[in-house]
């Protein structure tokens, strides 16, 4: 297992510098699209073992709990209308996963940030919907790393930046509250990136009237558009 100070998952830091690994390293033209990676949280079915928090740490997070009810198939369908929408507008996408389960690697949340490390990513998107048990509760936020040195240091300043304008534009998409920005230290699958990362909590699945919205193709598309004018402030076409 990488230690702490630095390493993550065959990829090396020094003097502030990523270098990957010849590996791990999926290399592109230099004249391709930027791409994106969508990564719709959960699954259909939770997997309560166990991974590290991050890089050579001596905490142990749950690697999916499940989610709100419905997250995982609402997650995944705007997904499908985000990728719809960056690939008209030419940008190169993949997705974590595109079927009910995420199956890549040790399927957990290591797993999807080295799906997208090792894809060279220009952002990856996290895709999730809250839950409370507070019914009343609706609205729109964007999570990000927080500063950890060795883990997320290198990502922290473009990610919070593609946090402040995807934030900005689902909420004009959507009309939904504004719940602003949210920094996080605990994320597994922010901890592990290594390319600009950020989670989109689209709405909370448990209030009636906005989880109702999000079950609605109609209300994805707005979320998806959202998301795809973000991405194209964060990461321009050339």
């Amino acid at each position: 297992m990488p230690s702490a100070e630095g390493v993550k998952l065959g990829e090396v830091k020094f003097a502030g510098t990523l270098l990957a690994a010849a590996a791990l390293a999926l290399p592109s033209p230099a004249t391709a699209a930027p791409l994106i990676c969508i990564d719709p949280g959960h699954d259909a079915t939770p997997d309560l073992s166990l991974e590290r928090i991050g890089p050579g740490s001596t905490i142990y997070k749950i690697k999916d709990g499940g989610g709100a009810p419905g997250e995982a198939k609402v997650v995944l369908q705007i997904g499908f209308k985000l990728r719809t929408l960056l690939l008209n507008r030419g940008y190169r996408v993949a997705m974590t996963r595109t079927t009910n389960e995420f199956t890549y690697g040790n399927r957990g949340n290591i797993a999807r940030a080295r799906f997208c490390n090792r894809r060279g990513a220009a952002l990856m998107l996290r895709l999730h919907a809250d839950g409370s048990t507070d019914s009343s509760r609706h609205g729109v936020s964007t999570l990000y790393p927080a500063w950890h040195a060795g883990w997320t240091d290198d990502i922290l300043p473009q990610s919070r930046r593609a946090a402040r304008l995807v934030q900005a534009r689902v909420v004009a998409a959507t009309g939904a509250k504004d719940l602003g920005l949210v920094r996080r230290a605990d994320l597994t699958g922010f901890n592990w990136a290594n390319v600009p990362a950020i989670l989109i909590e689209e709405g909370f699945m448990t209030n009636p009237t906005e989880g109702s919205r999000l079950r609605h193709p109609r209300y994805q598309w707005k979320v998806a558009r959202g998301l795809a004018r973000g991405t194209g402030d964060f990461v321009p076409l050339p």
